[in-house]
Order: structure tokens, then sequence, then C-alpha cells
């Protein structure tokens, strides 16, 4: 997985770009296709393919493992003025998550449906909708490179050692 304080180009396409490309790795090692990456101050300080499989753990989502290795990295629980970059709309728990850390934006390609539709077992509550029952401040940037990052779900599904969960 990758991670820490690297510039990868200026704007939300850039860093979207970013959690792509891990999410490519991620699929590399047998994984499935989510990619996030944390970002401050215009360079990424944490990114991270889901590792579900690789840790025989149901928690670690994209958008999790980079925001434990954000918090790990800037030595603090809060990532105030901190930006996730998302593969696909986080799931609740990746969404409560976001807000406990304080996260000031989430910037997201796919919908929490398509994932549904590629055979993951998802909670089909959305973002906006977590935001209003939450009272959550968090911004929600939805469908950025959203073509691009729905081919992650084609490069998956053409795996023949995908596993859904």
């Amino acid at each position: 997985m990758s991670a820490n304080l690297s510039d990868t180009g200026a704007g939300d396409e850039g860093f979207m770009r970013r959690a792509i490309a891990v999410a490519d790795e991620g699929l590399q090692a047998g994984q499935t296709p989510f990619g996030a990456c944390v970002v401050r101050d215009g360079r990424v300080v944490a990114a991270a393919h889901n590792a579900v499989w690789a840790r025989t753990d149901i928690t670690a989502h994209a958008e999790i493992v980079a925001i434990r290795r954000a918090c790990e990295v800037l030595r603090t629980i809060d990532l105030s003025g901190c930006d996730v970059y998302s593969t696909c709309e986080p799931c609740p728990m990746c969404f409560a998550a976001c807000h406990w850390a304080r996260i000031r934006r989430i910037v997201f390609g796919t919908r929490i449906a398509d994932a549904e539709a590629a055979g993951f077992h998802e909670m089909p509550i959305g973002n906006d909708r977590m935001k209003a029952l939450g009272g959550s401040e968090v911004a929600i940037v939805p469908d950025v490179l959203r073509d691009e990052c729905a081919a992650l779900f084609t490069r998956w599904a053409d795996r023949r050692d995908r596993r859904a969960y």
C-alpha cells in the first residue's frame, strides 16, 4: 500500500487519480476495486487500497486503512482540514469514520449502488442521507472521474480470483 506525503498534482481529479492508482495496486494484489487517499494542504498524507481479504478484517476498507495511516503519520485523530478521495462513495462505516475524524470533504467517484451492482453486500445508505441523519458538517463531492472509477469494477469483474464480501 502506498502512503505518505507526496504531491499528485493539483485538484480533485489529480487526487482521485491517485486513489484510482492505489485501487489498481490492490487489484493486482488480489484485493477488491476500492482505493482512497487522505489529502491535507495539497499533499497526499496516506493512500490505501481495500485490504479486507489480505487482513481478514471486514473493516479494512480503503477509507479506513487510509484514515488510520493518516492518523499515524500526522500523530493525531483530528484530521480537520483533510479531504478523503475515494473511488467509491463511502459506506456508512467509512462515512462515520470520516465524520469522527473531522474530515473536511469526501470526494468520490462511483456510488454505493455501483458497488452493490458489482456484487458487494452494501447497506444502501448514501452519504447525503448519512450527513443529514448525523448532522455532519463534512462536504460531499460526488461523481469525480466517475467513469474511470467505474472501470475499476470492470477490471475486478474480469479477474478469476475476484471475491466480493
